[in-house]
């Protein structure tokens, strides 16, 4: 399948200017954890993890919106839904452990700032808003609309990446003086978290037809096609439909796409569930007194 994308030019393929920007997040990055560290008040240094995670976040936001798979991701729905899986389940994390504390600290010193993420990473709220704007964006007449028309896409896929940093803000962030949930309800919050994405699942898995015109209909399909490959070159292309890259049929595609969704949810939060619960073992067993502390019976 990737030659024949290759018709489509290196921009729609490799996104440059996407590409510079996001490599020049990351020299700045680098550089504010390294020579500019003291300028900008980061007195301890920032781990090699750290650094790790903020930079492989950077890695895979090119791979969801710059790489081949945004391309695919307007041609298959099963592209799509590999795009979103990685963009909301995996990047947001990376993100949040990546950026220096004292970065946070600076940015909530501002109400503005502070008093809304404090209300939109509260347990409850987060796990609603997320779910139910990935859920809502998923309503076929909704999903067509933000598919044709390029700045409503933007502003909800940014919409929605906000709301999936939130949603694991709870889960994952180690920033002190803000509240973040115990052991237990860490496993509780993954739990209902996996619920709440079921249905919008499930309705895609077991839809008897398929449910998107942007990938049904050649007419709407070139038309989100646009948001991705410059007018010139789609002019040139004889195109007739999403079906010249499809190996089976836009139901199989669609079924394909909502299952490998709920894969990949799965093993996020199967992988989060073990580090949640080997944390609160741990944690756990430091707070059982130890068996050579233990005060020995006296002899009479």
């Amino acid at each position: 399948m990737f030659q024949s994308l290759q018709m489509f030019g290196p921009v729609a393929l490799w996104s440059p200017l996407f590409l510079l920007v996001l490599a020049a997040v990351a020299l700045f990055y680098i550089g504010l954890t390294g020579p500019w560290r003291q300028r900008f008040g980061l007195d301890a240094p920032v781990s090699r993890k750290q650094k790790a995670y903020f930079l492989t976040g950077i890695v895979l936001l090119y791979v969801c919106k710059g790489s081949p798979l945004d391309l695919m991701g307007h041609l298959t729905f099963t592209a799509h839904m590999v795009q979103m899986a990685v963009l909301y389940l995996i990047v947001p994390q990376c993100f949040i452990l990546g950026i220096p504390a004292p970065l946070y600290e600076r940015l909530f010193r501002f109400a503005a700032v502070r008093r809304p993420f404090q209300l939109l990473t509260k347990p409850v709220i987060a796990l609603l808003l997320f779910n139910g704007l990935f859920s809502l964006y998923h309503v076929p007449m909704i999903f067509d609309t933000v598919k044709m028309n390029m700045i409503l896409h933007a502003v909800v896929t940014t919409v929605i990446f906000v709301a999936a940093f939130c949603m694991w803000w709870p889960l994952v962030n180690k920033l002190s003086g803000w509240t973040t949930l115990s052991g237990l309800k860490k496993m509780g919050y993954i739990f209902a978290d996996g619920m709440l994405l079921t249905p919008a699942c499930a309705l895609i898995i077991f839809a008897g037809t398929p449910l998107y015109e942007t990938y049904t209909d050649p007419e709407a399909w070139m038309t989100g096609l646009a948001l991705c490959v410059p007018q010139g070159v789609l002019a040139s292309l004889d195109l007739t439909g999403p079906q010249m890259f499809l190996s089976m049929s836009p139901l199989h595609d669609q079924q394909l796409g909502g299952v490998l969704m709920k894969i990949i949810q799965e093993i996020v939060y199967g992988v989060m569930l073990f580090f949640i619960f080997s944390e609160w073992y741990r944690k756990e067993r430091e707070k059982e007194p130890s068996m050579d502390m233990a005060p020995r019976p006296t002899k009479l």
